[in-house]
């Protein structure tokens, strides 16, 4: 005998969820237009698209960066932000973002990039839950992107990324680091600025970490400066700040700082930005901002050379057909590491059988 609870809306077994439409594919001009008047949605799928790894799709999101270069002006700055495990960097960023957008009325974009599993691949992809009021905003663009092992935890295509940002009216576009002690290079050269976010009263272990990349910071920053650890945060500002005057002049004229302040209370933030626009000032007025952004160009060109080189020589056919024989024995020492690759590299001269 049929049930009752069956008669009754919302009861009995469940129906089977209908899978989500896919949404209708952009053309190229959709693309364009969405980004240009800053809509967040065509903008989102337009950085899916650039970090597709589908040759079709590669091709279609060069067409698309190439459309909207023209828009992403050269006012905006672009900051990179890392820092030792536990210092607060979401937070900060959050704190940061929120100050841009109610005091100064400006948008902001933040590329938050996640590491990625060496096992699986995957990605944490949290930072949305981690900056919540942020990512609420109208005026912000949150967008957490898998590093993919890359050096210095930046996403391939995180360059491609800030351009349709900038074109998007971002003026201001964030890089969030890994943060997990690699080395921060790769996301030093494609910024205008880069801030370390430290803490007082980390152990050894932590503070060795950002050993390697102090050199590289134009700006330090204590962060968690509030309450009982007001003190010993200004103490570490101190010895950040006298560690600061050891390392070479840079060519850009800023002379590298060391403050404090703390996401929970807002101290400090507004202080920590006018540091950000005084050495935006100062660089574009002595012309390093803009010889900057011409290197980071020039060395951008070089790395797509660098990969397009390598997709191809790992698709190349006899390369394929060899390497992983040649793998194996370099693996059990029958073969050095140079004589394979040179091997390999004497079958990608040659000529592919149709």
């Amino acid at each position: 005998m049929r049930s009752a609870l069956h008669e009754l809306p919302g009861c009995g077994t469940p129906e089977t969820p209908k899978p989500a439409r896919r949404p209708r594919p952009l053309s190229r001009e959709e693309y364009r237009d969405g980004i240009l008047r800053g809509d967040r949605i065509v903008l989102a799928r337009a950085v899916t698209l650039i970090e597709s790894a589908r040759e079709e799709d590669r091709e279609a999101a060069e067409q698309i960066v190439e459309d909207c270069l023209p828009a992403a002006a050269g006012d905006s700055i672009r900051v990179g932000i890392t820092g030792v495990p536990g210092a607060g960097k979401s937070s900060l960023i959050e704190a940061l973002g929120g100050f841009l957008i109610a005091e100064k009325k400006e948008k902001v974009a933040v590329l938050a990039i996640d590491p990625s599993s060496q096992i699986s691949g995957g990605s944490i992809l949290g930072d949305k839950t981690r900056m919540p009021t942020l990512a609420a905003s109208e005026m912000a663009f949150i967008r957490p992107s898998p590093s993919r092992g890359m050096a210095g935890g930046v996403a391939q295509r995180t360059r491609e990324a800030m351009l349709l940002c900038e074109a998007a009216g971002y003026r201001n576009i964030l890089v969030e680091t890994v943060g997990v002690g690699q080395s921060e290079t790769a996301v030093h050269e494609m910024v205008d600025f880069f801030l370390l976010i430290t803490l007082a009263g980390a152990g050894d272990e932590l503070q060795g970490i950002k050993r390697g990349v102090m050199e590289l910071a134009d700006l330090v920053a204590v962060n968690k400066a509030d309450g009982e650890n007001g003190a010993a945060a200004e103490r570490a500002r101190a010895e950040a700040q006298n560690a600061l005057h050891f390392f070479p002049a840079s060519g850009s004229g800023w002379m590298p700082r060391a403050v404090t302040c703390s996401a929970l209370t807002g101290a400090g933030i507004s202080d920590l930005w006018a540091l950000v626009l005084e050495y935006a000032a100062l660089t574009r007025g002595n012309g390093w901002f803009a010889a900057s952004r011409r290197e980071q160009q020039r060395r951008w060109m070089h790395e797509m050379i660098d990969q397009s080189l390598q997709q191809r020589f790992l698709a190349h056919g006899a390369v394929r057909d060899r390497m992983e024989a040649l793998e194996r024995d370099v693996v059990e020492g029958r073969t050095t590491s140079f004589r394979a690759a040179r091997t390999l590299l004497a079958a990608y001269s040659e000529p592919e059988r149709s």
